[in-house]
């Protein structure tokens, strides 16, 4: 996230716009990209787009940062590996037996013999006490950096109604539809393969608006909560969707001071 931040502000920069210049020429207020620049918030990807545009500079490096930021936001971020603990201390060697007379010598053999027996048993209890591990060579620091990242946490019946956030679904997936609204919010369908599953999402809305998805009956609604929200996307539920499933994403504006709700708009999507 910080890394977005950075190369966010150097756009900003390259620009020459003012915070209050980037909110003329984009969708997004001056607040809004105060907390992008300063990564207090997650920026919608086509914030990152549009600064990107503005800088004359291409998308490519930014969209791949944005895309570790969303991961590290949503909690998909690699897992550190566990830290392995030190191996115990050698045993300390066994202390200089003092020369003897000769006619002891039988006495300082069976004394030495005690003390060898001494350290044998050390060294075999800490042998005993190394952590079970294979006999290959210590973990590098590419070998950790390369972990895989685990896997969803649900796929098909077992995903219905759940978060694809929180079960790490809304990793690289499709679009089935996109659609823009009256009032200015975006709407948009995803379908995860791995998960069998599609949601929908909205963002550039007004605090208030509510977003529906509707499968067969299913139905599964998400409201932008607050400006964070508003600032952000905000997703729905999963529902379980084969090839060929028609899915379909409302947006209920929310109400104005003294007025009436907005219309409702509607579009279908068919998952691919």
């Amino acid at each position: 996230m910080n890394q977005l931040a950075a190369a966010l502000r150097q756009l900003r920069t390259e620009t020459g716009l003012s915070l209050a210049g980037l909110a003329a020429k984009t969708p997004y207020s001056k607040s809004s990209w105060e907390r992008y620049l300063n990564g207090k918030t997650l920026p919608p990807r086509e914030a990152v787009e549009a600064v990107c545009r503005l800088a004359g500079e291409p998308v490519g490096r930014c969209l791949a940062l944005w895309e570790i930021a969303e991961a590290e936001w949503s909690g998909r971020a690699v897992p550190a590996l566990p830290k392995i603990p030190p191996p115990p201390s050698p045993a300390p060697p066994p202390p200089v037996l003092p020369a003897v007379p000769e006619h002891r010598g039988v006495a300082a053999l069976a004394v030495l013999a005690s003390v060898c027996a001494v350290a044998v048993t050390g060294v075999v209890i800490a042998l005993l006490l190394l952590p079970n591990a294979p006999a290959s060579e210590p973990l590098s620091p590419t070998a950790a950096t390369s972990a895989t990242p685990a896997g969803p946490g649900c796929h098909g019946t077992t995903c219905e109604g759940r978060s694809p956030m929180a079960m790490l679904c809304a990793a690289q997936p499709d679009t089935v539809a996109q659609h823009r609204t009256a009032s200015g919010a975006w709407m948009e369908l995803r379908h995860s393969r791995l998960c069998g599953t599609t949601w929908a999402r909205t963002w550039g809305g007004h605090v208030g608006d509510r977003i529906e998805l509707t499968r067969s009956g299913h139905t599964y609604g998400a409201q932008v909560g607050d400006a964070a929200d508003a600032e952000s996307y905000v997703y729905t539920l999963m529902t379980v969707t084969a090839p060929g499933t028609v899915v379909r994403a409302c947006l209920q504006p929310a109400a104005k001071a003294g007025a009436a709700p907005g219309r409702k708009e509607c579009f279908d999507g068919r998952v691919r």
